[in-house]
């Protein structure tokens, strides 16, 4: 199947790029351009895309605005939010609007292309950079739950165990699934019941808590 991608960006130069380097990918499609928030909302409505590659800066309605709205919607496209900016206020604007991924604009093209299946199969994905900013911001924060995490995750199978070490270190469901011989299925299914035994938001959350537990990295 074509993945369909609709372009938000003020600047016709990056649109174009971006426009070409799809073009030369089988599996990709353009089916929408837009260069303001309130036409990235609009296009994304009549194309029906699979993923909206979305800048933050833009006139009329802003990035995380139009992702925001686009999110709300009854069978939401996913959102890469693409920039040029990543500082936290941004970061954390995008994924609390509910974008899947954010990656900024200095990144390898093929990186591009690879984020864009990526939250297209319904994974989240982040830039390496702005990983490492939410695990340390997390970290320097008191705790809010009354339960931690590490006795949270003592519910948790050996499998489950690997499957969120792996989400962790920012593997998709089908890497996952690949390094542990077992169906992408199967392992969409670990990823759900981590979900739901260690009371996560997203698969942000997972990572923040695969951290933790000394699985993904250094322990905070």
């Amino acid at each position: 199947m074509t993945i369909g991608v609709v372009l938000a960006d003020d600047q016709p130069l990056i649109r174009s790029g971006l426009r070409v380097l799809i073009a030369d990918t089988p599996d990709l499609a353009v089916v929408g351009e837009a260069g303001t928030g309130t036409e990235a909302v609009r296009v994304a409505g009549e194309t029906r895309p699979d993923v909206v590659v979305m800048d933050i800066r833009m006139p009329d309605m802003d990035g995380i605005e139009a992702t925001r709205r686009l999110t709300a919607g009854a069978e939401p496209p996913h959102v890469l939010v693409l920039t040029t900016f990543d500082d936290d206020e941004y970061v954390y604007g995008a994924l609390r609007a509910g974008a899947s991924g954010f990656l900024v604009k200095d990144m390898a093209l093929d990186d591009i292309l690879t984020a864009i299946r990526v939250v297209a199969a319904g994974d989240a994905l982040l830039a390496p950079s702005v990983t490492r900013r939410l695990i340390a911001d997390f970290a320097g924060r008191p705790a809010r739950a009354p339960v931690s995490p590490r006795r949270q995750a003592d519910g948790i199978t050996d499998r489950e165990r690997e499957v969120l070490t792996l989400v962790g270190l920012g593997r998709s469901n089908g890497e996952i699934a690949a390094e542990l011989y077992i169906s992408v299925a199967t392992a969409k299914a670990h990823v759900a019941r981590l979900f739901t035994k260690l009371d996560a938001r997203d698969r942000v959350h997972l990572v923040i808590i695969a951290y933790e537990l000394g699985l993904a990295g250094p322990r905070v």
